[in-house]
């Protein structure tokens, strides 16, 4: 029998199909990240490995800066597993949902689901597997190359959050915490479509809510994935993390007008 696999759905778009061209793109960001390490570096001059991670979901072209701000905290990382939620952005269902396969695909490899953490995470029930959420999903996929270049060996746990409360992901976040050897990752980009300083400002709110641990101070309007990022918040304020704001910026700063911008964040939790 053959091995089920997600294919890729959004390289080519997203991000480059081609996997010198992908994995130089992913590199040139990381190096650009890294440059600035050393204002968020830790008592022994190396930044802060995070247990827990949120980043943007947009092409590489808008929000790939961002996100590449906090993927560069895990060079030389030991971790073997990653929970990966996201928003649904093209299929409305209940709860969270889990893929009928067995590994993810980018023009970089595969990536194994972790059987262990699968079979956790559907003892919640909150999850199912529903292999249509997945479908053309890219909120989860373009995190994927970060991963691969900054890792290269774990396994997956990925979850679309569909129609489900922060208590929801909370609760299934925590049948997935584990030690060192997890990160959690949410994939959320912010505002939509405001203007330029329209923006900042709600932007900034947002990142004054996450860096407090507050996912009641979130609306809507404030972050697509709302939802998935307000079970980490109640998670990380559980457990005593603190939230570091690694970048905060729109596409009016990276690549596109600032009449109509979409707001993009990085934070890195550290226990």
């Amino acid at each position: 029998m053959s091995k089920r696999v997600r294919a890729p759905a959004v390289s080519g778009a997203f991000y480059p199909a081609d996997s010198d061209e992908l994995r130089a793109t992913v590199e040139g960001l990381l190096a650009e990240a890294r440059s600035r390490e050393a204002e968020r570096s830790g008592a022994d001059g190396q930044p802060t490995l995070p247990k827990a991670m949120v980043a943007p979901h947009a092409g590489y072209a808008y929000s790939g800066p961002v996100a590449a701000s906090t993927y560069a905290r895990l060079e030389g990382a030991d971790i073997q597993r990653v929970v990966l939620l996201g928003p649904a952005h093209r299929w409305a269902f209940q709860g969270l949902a889990l893929p009928d396969v067995e590994a993810f695909a980018t023009p970089l490899g595969e990536v194994a689901l972790d059987t262990t953490g699968v079979s956790a995470a559907l003892e919640s029930p909150h999850v199912r597997v529903l292999d249509e959420a997945h479908h053309g999903e890219h909120s989860l996929e373009v995190h994927l190359p970060f991963l691969q270049i900054t890792l290269e060996e774990f396994t997956l746990v990925p979850l679309v959050v569909g129609d489900a409360s922060a208590g929801d992901v909370a609760e299934v976040l925590r049948l997935l915490w584990g030690g060192s050897e997890t990160l959690v990752v949410v994939s959320s980009d912010l505002s939509h479509f405001l203007s330029y300083d329209e923006a900042l400002e709600i932007d900034g709110s947002t990142a004054a809510a996450i860096e407090a641990l507050a996912p009641e101070a979130i609306q809507s309007h404030q972050a697509c994935g709302r939802i998935p990022l307000g079970g980490l918040l109640m998670v990380a304020a559980e457990r005593g993390l603190r939230a570091h704001t690694d970048d905060l910026r729109n596409s009016g700063d990276t690549a596109g007008p600032r009449d109509r911008v979409v707001g993009y964040g990085a934070w890195a939790f550290t226990e």
